[in-house]
This record gives C-alpha cells, structure tokens and sequence, in this order.
C-alpha cells in the first residue's frame, strides 16, 4: 500500500497541483497575447478601410455625414469610439461612447502611428492612432478606441476550462485508487482468512516475511498509531481537565483507575473545633490531585493525620475535596514499627540520600528492607483490594514503592501498571550502593511504563539495569524485555495545572505585595526574595543563605534594600539530618541577621512552619525575584509555581541547573547552586533587571508552562497506557485463536 501511494497516486496529486496552480495563469498569459495581436490586426484593418471616408468627409466639413458614417462603423462590440483630433491636438469630432478619459491628448501616447493600453475605471480599452489625409501635410488624426473587456470574458472561460480538467483528472485520480485500494483489500483478507485458518503466523521457526505477514501489518499498525497518538499530544495546545476526560472515556475506555502514593492529598488533624484539612507541601500531591479531580478514581495513600481515622467511613473510605467531592481517598494505617522501617528508614534514610548528589550518606539496615517489603506488600493487598475489575489502571507514585509493580502484578495480572519515579536517579554505580539493588530493579521492571522526569534519569535507569539484571534493552525505542515482559522507559516532565485555582480567590499583585510587606514588617522600598521549599537538605536553604551574605558583603549599596522571605516547611524532622539541617538553617539566619540587620531591616525573614497553597500563592505574587537553588532534583515545581502565579507579567526566576525544571524555563537565570558567588551575581541580576526584559522573560516561560501543565503530562502517560492495553488486547485474541 505505502509503495501504491508513493509510486503512483503521490506524483498524480502533485501533478493535478501543479496544472491546477501553474497552468491557469500561463493560459492566461498566451489567451491575453493572442487577443490583443488581433486588436492590433483589426485596428490597421478598419484604419484602412475608413481613411479615404474620413478625409472626404473633413475636407467637406460634413460633420453631420461623418457623424452618421462612424455610428455605423461603432456598431461593432469591439470598436467602442472614434476621435478625430486637429493638427494642434484639439478635438475634431468623437463617437457618443467616448470615454472621458480619452482625448485627442492620447496621441502622445500613441505617437503618430501606434497603439496604447489605458486603464479606466471599468476596465480597459487600446488606443490606435492614424493619419487622415496626406502624409506630409498632417491635417487630421483619428483615434480608435478598443474595448478589451471581451478578453477578460475569454479568460474567465479559459481558466473554468483548466479548472474543470484538473477536477476531471482527480476524479479519475481518486477512482483509480478506490479501484486498486479494493483489489489490495480483498486479497488481504483472503490472507488474513487463510493464514488464520492454517495458523502459519504463530509459527516462530519461519521467518516474519513470510510466515507472519499479519502480525507484522499488525505491529506495523500500531506503530503507525503510536506515532499519531504522539503527534496528537505533542501537538495539542490546551490541555485541560476536560481533554484529560476524553482521553480516559475514549482512549482508556474509562477503566477504573488508582493512584497509589505514600502521601495523601489531604490530611485530617485534630484541634480544639474539630478536625481540619491540611494540604500537604508536596510536589507530587500539587501535580497529581488535578487529575484526580479531572479523572474520578480511587487514591490509595498512608492515613498520617491525627483525625484521619475519625472522619473514614467503615472501609477506610472518604471523598475528597472536601468542598467538593470528586474522587475516593482510601487511606492505609501503619503501625509506629512499619512507618519507622519502611518511610523514615529505608526510604529516606536510604532511597533519598541514594538518589541525590547532596553526599549525604545512605542508611541501608535489613530491619528497614523487611519494613519496606512488608508495607509494599500491605499497599499491593490493598488496591487488589479496591479495585472490582480485572484489568484497572494503577498510577504507582515514586520511591516509596518500588516493589508494588511486580505485586500487583501477580494479583492482577492484566492491570495496566504505570510507576512514575518523582526523584532523579542515580548512575549505576552509585545505585550499586544498594544492597537490594537487583530486587527493586526486577519488581519496577514488571511495569508496563516507568516514568522519570528527563531523558538523563531514563537513560540513568537502563544503564543501571544493564549493569545489573540479565535482560534485553532496546535503547531506540527504551523499552526493558524481561522474562517475556516488556516495559517502556519514558521521560514525562512533570508540571501544576493551569490556570492554579489558588489564584482564584486572590486579589491583584500590588494589593497581594502590600499584604505580605505589612505581614512580615517588610519596607516599601525593600525587594523581596523568595524561597519555598520542604525542609530538607536537597533544596539548597544553607548555600542560599551563603550566597546572599556573599552579595551583602560585597555589594553594601543592596544592605537595607533586599530581605529573603523563606518558606522551610518542616519534614521528616525525626531524622538526625534533617535535626541538624534545621538546627543550622537557624543558625545561619540568625547570624546573618545579627551581622546586617537593623533595627527595622533583616535580610532574612524565616517561615518554618507549613503554608497552606493558598498562602504560598500570595507570597509567590509579592516577590521580586524567586530563587529555586536545589542541590538535586527531579523537577522542582516550585518554579513553575511562581510562573503560573505571575500573571502580572513580571518577576524574575533564579533555578538551579540541577533542577529538571531548568531544562524546560531556560528563560529563568540559571545557576550552579554549589557556586556561592555565582548565585550571588544572579540575585543582583534580578534586582537590577529592567521592566521590559523581566516581561520578556516571564512572557516565555508562561508560555511554556501553560502548554505543558500537568493535563498534558498526564495525558501523554494515559495515551502510552492506553497503547499497552491495546497491545494486551491485541496479544490475548491473537492466542486465543
């Protein structure tokens, strides 16, 4: 079929193109040249045959006979007027249907025996010039008027004609492929029904070309489809909840779907009036409970608040949001032991500091392992649990449970399983480090999609699996077969919605920056830094606070004039590195404070307490500049975060060059955030950029981030979740025949 189109109907197309677009204003041109020759022919003609009347007439001075004479000669649609001019250029006598524009001045245009083409109004006319009388006395000179307007009509025919040949020719064109598309079609089928009769395709020991020609279409249609799906995603400019619900309902048939994370979207705790809803400071809770909202489903995640259990129904079951319900949260109780092996211990005593260049050491204990095996089986009863269909579609969320692929796998063993890896990883050898490495590599691999945030962290990941498992790795397409199972290694950057509906209830910038300023005691004629992050030792807190003092210290014009405003949301504060992070945060705010600071000006306002989003939304309206100086990280949405918030066009991103983000906002000034100095000069770059290039810039990455929000991200790992349930499909009727 390729070769049919290719071959035959392709240059048959561009051929009818080519006539169609090249051949009418040719014809045009040939028509225009042939009748203005015959203008020019008739007019020596009749100049000819009138000469000897004319003169008769004026020598008589018998104007009325030479009225009478050139009325009949008129007659004729082509000839429009007779002027007769004197030897001093005045008129003479002219026909009724002179035109105004034409006079006896015409003849210096025609010269004494010749032709013109004058444009009026209402078209166009030829203008012939020549003598009456004797040649060297000159007494008179007519003009012969010439309507054109005949050529016009002619052309308009002419190129009807050429239309209608180039519509004949595709007629014929489209035909003659029906005619053949038909008689490829029935032989098709004809091999389809006999190769499925004699069941020759299943043959593994003939080669594909000619024992399995149907399964190699097969396969070649899907990739075929594959690839269109793609360019639909990658193409489509306004993902919204709404185009994330069509891709479920159509492409995904509205399969029952769950998300399985160790965080929760929202957190019940007690106080004196009663339990209260938390959101959590989390990147993943920020990109994930959108699509939850937009998708419905199930969100299975660890109960950690102190009034989770008292507002669950008898199945461990509430519906969230709370203001409005749009989906299940199934939450999961872990005894003191459990939380402490697998989520302090083996997570991120171990995962954590393993997957991120903060050198920090990794813990690896074999209590915390069993813990973390434990949990991940508990998490695997769960969604089997949950879930009333055979074949769900299970969105597995980070490090925390790399072994729930293969458990889930032998509960439900036709769930489309997708796990999405929230943190980078690290090159094999320093994933070597891990004890389990083999065990955690072979349980994720029983995926069919593994998601990191870039093409680095992918290709991180198969050379780690090459190093260690027995498998076969396709690099081209990043796939991982293993014991007959295959699975896709993908990069999908991860993003916030769009538009934040934190933005919603919020007043204008300059209202917003007002608050924040009287809030934390900030002047008028203060820029204000920004800095949000969890309190961990990945974020880069200690080294931003460095690089500030670096600026004080050698720019003292910016003393009084800069405070950082920093958000540290406290976390995982039972570890001792995070005790001693939070211990030298503030330590370090504290002297620079004391060694700057005035009595109505500290260069560092610290925030160590959780923020709800609505109030980090403010603080990302008020601030000059945001700076996002992560050691390590997988993408960083606090940077997208502050983008999405400036819809006022303004502000300026500082985002450190280890961050994924940095890879899709190169608008943003990127730094080294282990070069104190270097970040240093990027503060001082904000504070004295122009109006017009920090619109500019913001411009850009407001762009960027509204076409890849996170109804995209999601949509791209639905759409290849989608593609494995067809091939599944695909595969369980081939066998069944």
């Amino acid at each position: 079929m390729r070769s049919i189109l290719i071959r035959f109907v392709v240059p048959t197309l561009i051929a009818a193109g080519i006539l169609a677009f090249f051949g009418v204003p040719y014809v045009e041109r040939i028509l225009a040249g042939w009748f203005r020759g015959d203008v020019d022919m008739r007019a020596q003609l009749v100049a000819h045959s009138m000469e000897g009347s004319l003169a008769r007439f004026v020598e008589r001075n018998d104007k009325s006979g030479l009225a009478r004479y050139l009325a009949g000669i008129t007659t004729d649609e082509r000839l429009m007027a007779v002027v007769v001019c004197r030897a001093d250029g005045t008129p003479y006598f002219q026909t009724d249907r002179t035109p105004e524009e034409i006079g006896c001045e015409a003849l210096q245009r025609t010269g004494d025996r010749g032709s013109s083409l004058i444009k009026l109004e209402d078209g166009s006319v030829e203008v012939s010039s020549f003598v009456i009388g004797a040649a060297d006395s000159k007494p008179l000179r007519a003009l012969l008027v010439h309507d054109l307007s005949f050529i016009d009509r002619r052309q308009s025919s002419a190129r009807n004609y050429v239309l209608a040949l180039a519509g004949i020719a595709a007629s014929v064109l489209a035909l003659t492929f029906g005619f053949v598309f038909w008689l490829f079609l029935r032989r098709w089928v004809r091999v389809l029904v006999r190769d499925i009769r004699g069941r020759r395709f299943l043959d593994d020991a003939q080669s594909e070309a000619d024992s399995r020609p149907i399964l190699a279409q097969i396969r070649h249609a899907l990739r075929e489809a594959e690839r269109t799906q793609r360019l639909e995603i990658d193409f489509h400019e306004n993902w919204t909840p709404q185009a994330l619900q069509q891709v479920v309902s159509e492409h995904l048939r509205s399969p029952e779907v769950f998300i399985v994370s160790n965080r929760e979207p929202y957190i019940h705790n007690r106080s004196p009036a009663g339990p209260i809803v938390q959101v959590p400071a989390s990147g993943m809770v920020t990109a994930l409970e959108p699509i939850m909202r937009a998708c419905s489903g199930t969100w299975i995640a660890h109960g950690s608040g102190t009034a989770d259990r008292d507002v669950v129904d008898s199945h461990d079951r509430v519906r969230v949001p709370p203001d409005e319900p749009a989906y299940t949260l199934r939450r999961v109780w872990l005894t003191e032991e459990e939380e402490e092996g697998f989520y302090y211990g083996f997570s991120n005593e171990g995962i954590w500091p393993l997957c991120h260049l903060a050198y920090v050491r990794p813990a690896f204990r074999e209590a915390d392992w069993r813990q973390y095996e434990s949990v991940n089986r508990k998490f695997a009863e769960v969604v089997a649990k949950e879930s009333e269909s055979k074949d769900p579609l299970i969105l597995v969320q980070d490090y925390h449970f790399a072994l729930l692929p293969r458990l889930l796998r032998e509960r439900k063993p036709a769930a489309t399983i997708a796990l999405f890896w929230h943190i980078p990883w690290p090159n094999s050898e320093t994933f070597g480090l891990c004890p389990w490495k083999t065990q955690i590599l072979a349980h994720m691999l029983a995926a069919d999609i593994l998601g990191f945030h870039t093409r680095y962290h992918c290709q991180n990941f198969l050379a780690t699996v090459d190093r260690f498992l027995e498998c076969q790795i396709d690099h081209e397409h990043m796939t991982v077969t293993i014991s007959g199972h295959v699975c896709r290694v993908v990069p999908y950057p991860i993003s916030i919605e769009w538009p934040p509906r934190w933005l919603a209830s919020l007043p204008d910038v300059k209202t917003t920056r007002d608050a924040i300023r009287s809030r934390y005691g900030i002047g008028s004629n203060v820029c204000i830094g920004l800095g949000v992050e969890r309190w961990d030792f990945t974020k880069g807190i200690i080294e931003r606070f460095q690089a500030l003092e670096a600026l004080l210290d050698k720019q003292r014009n910016f003393r009084e004039r800069l405070t950082l405003l920093q958000v540290a949301a406290p976390t995982r504060s039972k570890l001792p590195a995070y005790q001693a992070l939070q211990s030298q945060t503030l330590s370090e705010a504290q002297r620079i404070n004391d060694r700057f600071g005035t009595g109505s000006w500290k260069p560092i306002v610290l925030i160590d307490h959780h923020q709800e989003p609505r109030e980090v939304f403010e603080l990302f309206r008020a601030a000059d500049f945001c700076i996002v100086n992560s050691l390590h990280d997988g993408m960083n949405l606090v940077a997208k975060e502050f983008v999405a918030a400036r819809d006022d066009q303004d502000g300026v991103l500082i985002l450190s060059t280890f961050a994924g983000a940095s890879r899709e906002l190169p608008e943003a000034l990127l730094v080294n955030p282990f070069d104190v100095g270097e970040t240093a000069a990027a503060m001082r770059i904000a504070m004295q950029m122009s109006r017009e290039e920090r619109r500019e810039r913001m411009k850009l990455m407001r762009r960027t981030v509204k076409e890849n929000n996170v109804y995209r991200w999601a949509g791209r790992m639905l759409m290849d979740a989608a593609q494995m349930r067809q091939r599944q499909l695909l595969s369980k009727n081939v066998f069944e025949l």
